[in-house]
């Protein structure tokens, strides 16, 4: 089976969640540390299904390595290699595909009620779940692309989730998030805590590290659902 290629854009971010999950279902995986100037690849056909993490800059900043994976984002839809992205992730989707990435009218940092879509298309990726609780940590928000279809929102957020050709699961919020994650993002975000405390959808550290090892618990039965709905459009050969 070719590899799920998994794309990391700053060194505290990684796999998490997901990759704890591709290692249970025994699917290989390749990180691609774009942190570490390591180049996008330029064939999505290399791999079985793409991957975009999260990341503290924006999908509208001039770097050199968006516009290539924007380009593999758009090749692997166009060949039917099915894509998910996870915040940053979900923004280099709905870019790719012709949606805007503005900036969200509230930061969202912390944790944060999603509801489910009253749809079938809902209801095929998240089952019986209708609402629950997901970690957040974004400035900005993605348009959906002509042909997505929304599946979650979120009172400070309206497109939290989409789904397109029931494949391309592009994702605003966080359900990858691991304990060490949350430690690690709050370490590393402290200023920014600080600069947006006045948000109403703004948590303190301390809130957001309270309760967490029960709250993922939880967010994990979520990302399993649906990361094994996405792992069904999957090609294990």
């Amino acid at each position: 089976m070719k590899p799920v290629a998994i794309f990391r854009h700053i060194p505290h971010e990684g796999a998490g969640y997901f990759g704890e999950f591709l290692a249970r279902h025994g699917i290989p995986m390749q990180l691609v540390r774009i942190d570490a100037n390591e180049p996008v690849p330029t064939d999505a056909g290399a791999f079985s299904g793409l991957v975009f993490m999260g990341g503290s800059m924006s999908v509208n900043d001039p770097l050199p390595w968006i516009p290539h994976s924007l380009e593999l984002i758009r090749q692997a839809v166009a060949c039917g290699i099915p894509v998910l992205g996870h915040c940053l992730g979900g923004q280099l989707m709905s870019r790719a595909l012709g949606a805007a990435v503005t900036r969200n009218p509230v930061k969202e940092i912390g944790w944060g009620a999603v509801s489910a879509e009253d749809s079938d298309l809902a209801r095929e990726w998240l089952g019986n779940i209708r609402s629950f609780d997901s970690f957040h940590w974004h400035g900005e928000t993605f348009a959906l692309p002509a042909d997505a279809t929304r599946i979650l929102g979120s009172a400070y957020c309206t497109n939290q989730a989409w789904v397109a050709d029931n494949r391309h699961l592009a994702m605003q919020c966080h359900v990858e998030m691991t304990e060490d994650m949350i430690r690690s993002w709050c370490e590393h975000g402290a200023q920014e805590l600080a600069e947006a405390s006045t948000s109403p959808a703004v948590q303190s550290a301390q809130a957001m590290q309270a309760g967490m090892t029960e709250k993922l618990a939880v967010l994990h039965g979520v990302a399993d659902r649906l990361y094994e709905r996405w792992l069904g459009g999957v090609t294990r050969q």
